[in-house]
Parts: C-alpha cells; structure tokens; sequence
C-alpha cells in the first residue's frame, strides 16, 4: 500500500460552498459549510445518517454549486482514476466488460463516466429518492445528460479509449442502472434477477451483495452520510466487499469536512484524514494508493483538502 500526498493543504478553505453527493447512506457529498451552526434537521457534523432527511436533499442546487463547471480538484481526480481504470483494463484483459457499480452518485456523473468504456452495465446505488429522481431525469433525458459534463468528458478523452466513444450520452442511457438502497444496510441477495423494473426506474431488487462487481466507484460518500465514524467505516467497508476480489476500485473523499450545507439544509461528516482512509482500505484491498490532492481547498469552508484512493478490491 501506498499513500502520497501532495502540497500541504490549508485548514480553511477561500470561499464557501458544499461538496458531498448527498443521500442517506449512499449519496455522496462533498459540501460543507462549517461558518454554519447548529443544525437544521438533526444534524450539524454529529448524528447517525438516520437523523437526516435525505430526501429532502435539493439535488440541482447541489450539482449547479459543485459540478456546473470544471474544478481544477475534479481535473485531477478525473486524470488519476481514467489512468487507473485504463491500466486495470489492460491489465486484467477481461474476456467481457466489466458489471460496475457507482455507490452514492448523488448528482455527480462523472465516477460512471470515467467506468464508460469498460462497463457493460453500471449499477448507481443511491438511497436518497430525490438523487434518484434527479439521476433519472439527467441520464435518461431525450437527449441525455446536459452540457456541463461535457468539460468532464473532455478530460477523459485525452486518453484512449475514452475518444473512440462517439456518443457518451447514448451509451450511458444503455447502461445505467438505478437502484435504490444504502451502503449502511447489511448485504442481502439478488431476489429476483435482472428485476429493475425498467431503465431509470430506481427500483433496485439488491441489497449491496458481497462479492458482486467487476469494478467501482464511490465518491465523497462515506465521510459525508454521518457524523458517526462507526458508520462511515461500515459504508467503505460495504463497499469494497461488493467487489469480486482483485476487482480496481476508486473512492474520493472529503479531508477534515466539518459537514455541510445544500439549500439551506444541514448534512453531516466524519472528520478523517488520508491515514483514516489508508488504514481501513488496507485492511479490505490490496495495491492501495492514497492520494490528498495538490489544490488549494476553496470550495467552501470546513474542509482541509480531498483524498483519492485507488486500489483491488481483497478476498473478505
């Protein structure tokens, strides 16, 4: 295992904002805003994920604020897991592509867009029902998701095979697969084959089974569901377990966050640092790599910084 890090990173971010991809123990956030006090609905950064209204998460509000334009912290986690995916690809040289699953997309596309190419489906497990619905209305539109994605595309498409993909936005509605459920529940079972009801529908049939996926993702999720480390350690470890073992995986995390603000609404976080990250992925994976990203945190106030790690999923 290893773990880099790039410059030091400041403890107060220049500008506020949020990042955290927002849904009850799935959902991913990246936000904060610790100049914030209290709580609005049982939370400032304190509390279990069952004390927040998760669907009630304003999931536009949470995409124009973090995703409407190209970050230079996005440009770099996006350079680093499309290297990533790339060489994991080549390596394994995979008789079919992947089955790959996104853990908590909350309004944030660009984990599965990363997993394009190699994906033969991509499973985004989202609890909250109003990033469903917004996951649903973006991906499945008439003429697929909206222009500001496109500068993450861009991105990727600086490395094959990411170029050769004409239509990006034909292939991911061909792909993706709504489910509705919680990395904090316990495993359970495929009850009734290939049984989400239609495309976009978000009626999952899975509990996260263990075992189950080629390859995946999770961003900004598992720091920014609670404020219990308990359960933020049980969300990681979730996920990796749904993982075939050895399968490459990706996971991004907010430094320090002190929790968050979408809307005017409370969420919470965990306060772990890339050692927290580096110590529990080593138990789960093997050829784990921590990184705090070398960008000035200025997407709001309450965060020191973010954390990408990439590694193969171990035999648990």
């Amino acid at each position: 295992m290893s773990s880099t890090q790039g410059a030091p990173v400041s403890d107060e971010a220049d500008a506020d904002g949020q990042r955290h991809a927002a849904g009850t123990m799935t959902a991913g956030p990246r936000s904060g805003a610790a100049q914030v006090t209290g709580r609005s609905d049982g939370g400032g950064n304190h509390g279990v994920n069952a004390d927040y209204q998760w669907d009630a998460f304003d999931s536009e509000a949470y995409k124009e604020h973090n995703y409407a334009n190209l970050r230079d912290d996005d440009r770099q986690i996006l350079v680093r897991i499309r290297d990533f995916f790339t060489s994991a690809f080549a390596l394994d040289a995979p008789r079919e592509k992947w089955a790959s699953i996104d853990v908590g997309p909350g309004a944030n596309l660009y984990p599965s867009l990363a997993l394009l190419p190699y994906s033969r489906s991509i499973r985004l497990y989202e609890h909250s029902r109003s990033n469903v619905d917004w996951l649903r209305a973006e991906i499945f539109a008439e003429h697929g998701y909206r222009p500001n994605w496109d500068e993450f595309w861009t991105v990727l498409c600086e490395r094959t095979p990411y170029h050769l993909l004409a239509e990006p936005r034909v292939r991911l509605k061909e792909v993706a697969e709504l489910d509705r459920h919680s990395v904090l529940e316990e495993p359970g079972v495929l009850e009734e084959p290939g049984a989400l009801d239609e495309p976009g529908s978000g009626a999952g049939a899975l509990h996260l089974p263990a075992a189950s996926w080629d390859a995946g993702t999770m961003f900004f999720v598992a720091e920014s569901l609670t404020g219990d480390y308990g359960e933020f350690a049980r969300a990681v470890e979730n996920f990796v377990r749904a993982l075939r073992p050895g399968a490459p995986f990706a996971a991004a995390f907010m430094r320090l966050s002190q929790g968050y603000t979408v809307a005017g609404r409370r969420f919470p976080a965990v306060a772990i640092t890339e050692d927290d990250v580096s110590e529990l992925l080593g138990k789960l994976a093997s050829d784990v790599d921590v990184h705090v990203l070398d960008e000035a945190p200025t997407l709001r106030a309450g965060y020191a910084g973010m954390i990408i790690a990439t590694g193969r999923a171990g035999d648990n």
